[in-house]
């Protein structure tokens, strides 16, 4: 499990800095929040090229409720919620 949390954490990583770096204003503090404009937040996220990222890397479905969760959390709680969720979302 540690393994898996590593590899899903380390995977988020690469996508937090690939969007982070578009936005100047935001600084690295580890905050999925800081993958979108914090000057100029999107009034939606869901569907947002962070999250299709996050969906095709992880295999996961990231609906409006999950979408706004993540949003607020830092990067390791996220890890650990994409993991449940590809427990969750896994066939069988």
């Amino acid at each position: 499990m540690k393994d898996e949390y590593q590899s899903v954490y380390d995977t988020l990583h690469r996508i937090y800095q690939k969007h982070r770096r578009k936005y100047q204003e935001n600084g690295d503090s580890k905050q999925m929040c800081c993958m979108w404009s914090t000057d100029d937040p999107p009034d939606i996220i869901e569907g947002t090229p962070p999250f299709d990222d996050i969906e095709e890397a992880f295999g996961i479905t990231v609906d409006d409720d999950t979408a706004l969760e993540l949003y607020d959390m830092y990067l390791d709680k996220a890890a650990t919620r994409i993991v449940e969720m590809q427990h969750l979302q896994s066939p069988g």
